[in-house]
């Protein structure tokens, strides 16, 4: 509450209005003031009454930050309440998770401190320059923070900034002098070459050999024997394998996967509803509706992933009536034993596992890079950047004709490759491809597994530009056979 000091001096009385404002880094109290000074033809009392009211509307102002002084207020004591009055009602949980590590960890130790005025572009520039350097990294790795990371961090400096000159509390946003230096294309995107996807989604489908050493183990009886080496053959399960197919083919992020559920799929045209995400959020999986209106759309995904996407839910419906009342989920596409949604972590972990697995049986030069697994988002727009598709359809970016230049600049083969129509794939592979008089060859198969036949073929004609393209790309991999549709003449 605002203290009010009654001063009678040669001029008359005046009123001071202090007014608490936290502290400072160093735990100093901020104090914010004001004289009143009321007119000199008033009653005692209806001075004292004129000075409670103004002490009542200062300390609002205070409080609201519409008083605040930056020559007075720290950024520390701003972004604090800038967390609270700014970013926790407008931006969702994880932002405000992510921005408030951004602070604590790299700007309020190095410029907390700086009064607000104080922060000048040479003072911004001068801070980024320091997270370059070697040693400032919390996490204990060699050399200074990336580019990209230095990125974000500007990103949410300037946004705190950008408010406080809304708020008329600076003139102007000191970030909007400063400039960090690009990241090469290469540095800022990871993503797979069509070749690298082909061969990736090849290696997944087939079995791999698990290497286990020599351990003890205690028999019925409580007696302990030993087990040499020994080798286990394993299969990757068929919901991870769907996982990635769909996220090369689709461009979904992992949040947006994992929050499917089978009433988002639509098999009579082959598309998927995207209408929530899951993150996580104070250490808890959460599924919640999507950053933006724009993350709210329709994606369709190949026919042979349709195959197999019902074959999936068949298997989970008998789970399911195996596990009775123990089963927990609600209808979640991607799934633990038990139903519940699959873990936030899975994605990421099977997906490195299937890497370096890979990795660990071909030469450094034949090697797949070890991207995360948002890489795979990349390299679905890669992909039909090379069809010339519009990527906003599919993967929607805050600014989607950069990326695609980014990513062409990065696929080097893709450059210059141009789709045929709709109209040459349907004649020159529906009598190429598709004769009842010549045997089927395997890129015949992929044209029947990807295009279909009849009403079919003719509903989806304006995706086999990038279908039949997508393919083209990825040197005609083939799914494999047992989740190809039966095969129909079209004579």
């Amino acid at each position: 509450m605002a203290s009010i000091k009654k001063i009678e001096g040669k001029n008359g009385v005046s009123y001071k209005i202090t007014v608490s404002c936290g502290y400072d880094v160093k735990g100093k109290k901020i104090i914010e003031t004001a004289t009143f000074k009321p007119d000199a033809g008033l009653t005692p009392k209806k001075m004292e009454k004129a000075a409670q009211d103004f002490a009542h509307e200062f300390e609002s102002r205070v409080k609201s930050g519409a008083a605040m002084d930056g020559r007075k207020v720290t950024l520390q004591v701003f972004a604090d309440r800038w967390i609270e009055e700014y970013a926790k009602p407008k931006l969702q949980p994880g932002t405000v998770r992510k921005y408030r590590e951004e602070l604590d960890d790299k700007i309020l130790p190095a410029i907390g401190h700086y009064k607000l005025s104080e922060i000048k572009p040479h003072t911004v520039n001068a801070f980024f320059l320091s997270l370059a350097k070697d040693g400032a990294r919390k996490d204990g790795k060699a050399g200074g923070y990336s580019k990209g990371s230095i990125t974000k961090t500007r990103n949410v400096l300037s946004s705190i900034l950008r408010t406080a000159t809304e708020w008329e509390i600076i003139d102007r946003n000191p970030c909007d002098k400063v400039r960090v230096q690009a990241e090469s294309t290469a540095d800022k995107l990871k993503f797979f070459t069509p070749e690298q996807a082909a061969a990736f989604l090849q290696y997944i489908e087939q079995p791999y050999t698990v290497r286990v050493g020599g351990h003890t183990r205690i028999d019925d009886t409580g007696t302990p024997y030993t087990v040499g080496d020994y080798e286990i053959t394993k299969n990757m399960q068929e919901q991870i394998k769907l996982l990635f197919n769909l996220a090369i083919y689709t461009g979904l992020r992992k949040g947006e996967l994992l929050a499917l559920k089978w009433s988002d799929i639509d098999f009579q045209r082959n598309v998927v509803q995207v209408s929530k995400a899951v993150a996580v959020v104070d250490g808890k999986q959460v599924c919640k509706t999507p950053k933006t209106k724009s993350s709210y759309r329709t994606v369709s995904f190949p026919q042979f992933l349709a195959a197999r996407l019902k074959a999936l839910q068949r298997s989970e419906l008998a789970q399911r009536f195996r596990f009775g009342q123990d089963w927990q989920g609600e209808d979640w596409i991607f799934v633990q034993d038990n139903g519940k949604m699959m873990s936030y972590s899975t994605p990421y972990e099977a997906f490195q596992d299937a890497i370096r697995r890979y990795n660990d049986e071909k030469a450094a030069e034949d090697q797949l890079p070890l991207i995360p697994f948002h890489g795979l988002r990349h390299t679905s727009a890669t992909l039909m950047i090379a069809s010339r598709q519009d990527e906003k359809n599919r993967v929607k970016q805050t600014r989607p004709r950069a990326n695609l230049d980014h990513d062409e600049h990065l696929c080097p083969r893709l450059a210059g490759k141009r789709p045929q129509s709709s109209g040459h794939y349907r004649k020159s592979t529906l009598k190429r491809g598709m004769s009842a008089k010549k045997s089927r060859s395997s890129s015949q198969i992929v044209a029947k597994w990807l295009f279909g036949t009849g009403s079919r073929f003719k509903a989806k004609r304006k995706s086999l530009d990038f279908q039949g393209f997508f393919m083209e790309l990825l040197g005609g991999f083939e799914p494999p056979t047992s989740s190809l549709p039966r095969m129909r003449s079209t004579d």
